[in-house]
Formats: structure tokens, sequence, C-alpha cells
């Protein structure tokens, strides 16, 4: 498909920030970036996607925040634009509570050869993200509608991934019993934080250990050119979640694991 910009923007901040990470995109790749960002604020108009509307905002907050899993995770072998997939098969990346798309659809535009799955509890984003999947012509990506706790139950996507990722609002021990299910046992999973994490780690040490994880990794940072303080918690797979974990919806928010 030939994605045609309807404006023009100012790219250089992005192409900086982007340089910044050390990742280059094609000129397909800066369109559909920008694609996504007129998709974004037309829907936002009836379903709430995003408070933040300025373009280079989005840019900076949205597309480079999702972008710096690479800080954490090699994700250069799933940058050719082919058939080849990265890896023996491709690396395999669940976003939970993807709401209008982040971190997914920017990691996959960026790197073209993650098999994603976007995973949203609301009908009208999932609505938006596979228009946008389609209007950007992305491939071996799909966006599904339900709850973290019961597409983590055996035989639906129950350790199946390489990868989870989740930018969700939710206490890292909340989060840790949403998302560590769905990661396979030599994988990881990577929770985008604001830079005070260490006491959220703190806290979710037991849950980790219970859940299966190993000791939770931070690395924090500023988002290139700001003043934005993040932090990604790495915490990878070293066993198998015992079959108990997720509790049933909403038990991890209103009792979480001490």
């Amino acid at each position: 498909m030939d994605l045609g910009y309807h404006k023009q923007y100012d790219l250089q901040q992005f192409q900086k920030d982007l340089d910044a990470l050390q990742i280059t995109l094609s000129e397909k790749q800066i369109q559909q970036f920008v694609v996504y960002y007129e998709m974004l604020i037309a829907r936002n108009e009836s379903v709430n996607l995003t408070a933040i509307t300025d373009f280079e905002e989005v840019c900076k907050k949205h597309f480079i925040d999702s972008l710096s899993l690479v800080k954490v995770t090699d994700l250069s072998g799933c940058k050719r634009e082919t058939d080849i997939s990265c890896g023996q098969q491709g690396l395999t990346l669940i976003d939970i509570g993807t709401g209008a798309g982040f971190p997914g659809i920017p990691l996959k535009i960026a790197f073209p050869d993650l098999r994603v799955t976007l995973l949203d509890s609301l009908n009208k984003r999932v609505d938006f993200l596979n228009e946008v999947i389609s209007e950007l012509g992305l491939k071996e990506i799909e966006a599904i509608h339900g709850r973290a706790e019961d597409y983590a139950r055996p035989g639906q996507l129950r350790e199946q991934y390489d990868l989870c990722v989740s930018r969700a609002v939710a206490n890292l021990s909340v989060l840790t019993e949403y998302c560590l299910p769905y990661v396979k046992v030599g994988g990881s999973f990577v929770a985008y934080k604001s830079e005070k994490a260490a006491e959220e780690m703190e806290e979710a040490e037991n849950a980790i250990s219970i859940l299966g994880g190993g000791p939770a990794e931070q690395i924090s940072f500023m988002l290139p050119d700001s003043d934005i303080g993040r932090s990604l918690v790495t915490i990878a797979k070293v066993n198998t979640t015992p079959a108990k974990y997720p509790r049933k919806a909403g038990t991890a928010s209103r009792k979480p694991i001490k």
C-alpha cells in the first residue's frame, strides 16, 4: 500500500531521537508512524486513546518511549523488511493492556520481523488496532479482545511468548501476575515504568519469585532531549508459573501477592 502523508510534519526531532536509540528506519516505516499518528488523533475524538495529541509529543512520549525497549532487549535480528523472520521462527512478543497500541505497534513498525500479539480488554480499542494493522499493511500481528487473566489460562496463550511487554498502569506485583504467565521459560517480561520503580521492585520480590521470575533488573534513563525519566524493569522467566496463577479477574489488583 502506498502510504501518503495527509499533511507535512517536522520529523527532525523524531529522527534525532531515533538516532539516539540507534534505530534506523526506512521512508516507508517513517510514513507508517505518521499514518499511525493521524489515525490515532482521528479516532481519539470518539474513543479515549490518548491525552497526548501534539505530533512531536506523541513521537516522544509514545513512539520513542515504546521503542526504548532496545535498551534492554536485542531486537537487531528483527529489523529486516523481508520474508525472513528474526531468529529461527521469529521472536514472539505479547503486549498486555496495549491500549492504543503502545508499545506493540511502534515495535512492530520498527522491527517488522517481530511476531506480535496485542491484548486489550476494551473492544473499541481492539477495533482501532485492527484498523491500524490493516491500513499500515502489517503482517504477523494480531489484536485480541479480552482480559489478561483469561488468555493466560492453559490451552490459551499461556507460556507462548519470548517477550511480554506492558506500559499498563499497575503496581509491579500486580502486573507481574498478569504478564509473567505468558512468557516461556527462558523468556522475559519487561515493564515500562516511571523513573521511581525501585520501591515497587522491592515490594514485588516475593510475587516475582512465586510466579516463576528471576530477580528484577532495572535500567533508568531519560527520553532523548527531554527531562522525562523512565525505567525498564526486566524479569527473566526461570521457572514455570504455578497453575493457580493468574487468579480470576480482579483478584490480583484487590489482593496482590505479598
